[in-house]
């Protein structure tokens, strides 16, 4: 479907937006990584109205040849492609006729990306998680405070409709006092991430052979940061966490290729399944549950308990002290989330007319996420996810690796902010 064609099949071409919003200036974007993630994004930047896309980036001329067939095939013109070596993304961030940049890389480049793309004074887009490392984490905020340039990590689970229906209702005191959040990334990632399906090996195994930590904490963390006020009145003190032996990935080879296979022997470093407990300045408490290679569906697994109720995902359902018809009984949280519907949701279904296309992959939280990106972009304005809120959902991956390695002990959460999460307000998906 061409991008004309879906916009004129919407009615309205998903052109909603911030009040203010000039759909008709044009956001020039460069995409680095043209990859599964990167191509995903690309197509859906082709249904945001005002945006061209002038430049792609990708080792792989294939990926990149898909890239601009992609943009083409749109109805937009051919954006100049860069290839052949891992520093010719920089050669695409020295043009001058890029308002942005999305990163969608290996977990390596993702730091070093994002900080030349904020030296160059583009608004960045990058993939989670932001950094890898502590030093990863401070290169970021130091370069975002020294160049003023926005950068947002796109962590697309804090759009959900679902979550952004229940921070509504927190805002609105329905919850009482947030006091608790469980969340999760459980997700058999051994065949969509780390094997081919011959069980040749992809990049991301070398994090599964090295390192021991949560290493994609971001997907559970990013709604509970808005929850939880975190950067804006509260912030982590310190987080432990504790891992499983590593035991999964060789019986998946053992099983189905057999016990000589090389990886049914390979040593893992990391546990299969790590658990992270995260005690904020204000008392409160998150659990990060982390596995991506034991067989099972996949689960968020949100939770939040406050001094009124308790809401969990994995139930789809709510329980309200005094509202919920029944003591002690849930009830299911379709209604609550109809009642208390963010804006954001509430205008997209209005705009894409209840449309399904695979070009929504995920849905509208990719959507709105590259949406509001563009919008920030368009009017200079500072991006929904604050750099800071990208830095402490990355953060738990080198300090849980750090716990782990000290017999599960305290590690203090460096604080980001320098402080300013004592006075910040609430920014994220405020409703005027």
């Amino acid at each position: 479907m061409r991008r004309r064609e879906f916009i004129s099949a919407t009615g309205a071409g998903l052109a909603f937006g911030a009040p203010g919003a000039n759909p008709a200036k044009t956001v020039r974007l460069g995409f680095i990584g043209t990859g599964g993630r990167g191509t995903s994004l690309l197509r859906i930047a082709q249904l945001v109205e005002g945006v061209e896309v002038r430049a792609v980036c990708d080792t792989d001329k294939a990926h990149l040849t898909r890239a601009q067939d992609i943009v083409q095939s749109a109805g937009g013109r051919k954006p100049e492609g860069y290839t052949g070596g891992e520093e010719e993304y920089k050669r695409l961030l020295e043009r001058d006729d890029l308002d942005a940049v999305l990163v969608a890389t290996p977990w390596k480049w993702h730091t070093p990306m994002a900080v030349d793309g904020m030296k160059a004074g583009k608004y960045v887009g990058v993939e989670v998680p932001a950094g890898i490392t502590l030093e990863d984490c401070w290169a970021l905020v130091n370069t975002h405070e020294q160049t003023k340039t926005p950068c947002m990590m796109l962590e697309n689970w804090s759009f959900r409709r679902d979550n952004l229906a229940l921070l509504n209702m927190i805002r609105k005191g329905i919850m009482g006092d947030v006091t608790h959040a469980h969340c999760a990334y459980a997700h058999d990632c051994v065949q969509e991430w780390f094997f081919e399906g011959d069980g040749r090996m992809k990049w991301p195994v070398k994090y599964l052979i090295e390192r021991n930590a949560d290493q994609y904490p971001t997907h559970g963390l990013g709604p509970v940061l808005s929850w939880m006020d975190i950067n804006c009145g509260d912030y982590p003190e310190y987080l432990t966490s504790t891992a499983t032996r590593a035991a999964s990935v060789n019986r998946h080879f053992e099983k189905k290729y057999g016990a000589n296979h090389p990886m049914a022997r390979q040593k893992f470093k990391q546990g299969d399944i790590v658990v992270t407990v995260i005690k904020t300045f204000q008392g409160k408490s998150i659990v990060v549950y982390f596995d991506m290679v034991s067989p099972r569906p996949y689960d968020n697994r949100w939770q939040l308990s406050g001094t009124n109720g308790v809401y969990s995902h994995e139930h789809n359902a709510i329980y309200i002290e005094g509202v919920s018809a029944k003591e002690h009984a849930w009830e299911p949280f379709d209604s609550y989330q109809e009642k208390y519907d963010h804006a954001w949701h509430r205008a997209f279904r209005e705009a894409a007319g209840g449309l399904k296309t695979e070009l929504l992959a995920h849905g509208a939280p990719d959507y709105l996420e590259i949406k509001l990106f563009v919008e920030a972009v368009r009017e200079k304005k500072p991006v929904p996810l604050s750099l800071y809120d990208g830095v402490v959902m990355s953060a738990p991956i080198p300090l849980s690796e750090m716990s782990i390695a000290r017999g599960s002990a305290p590690v203090e959460f460096p604080d980001f902010t320098r402080g300013k999460w004592k006075t910040n307000k609430p920014y994220f998906a405020v409703e005027v």
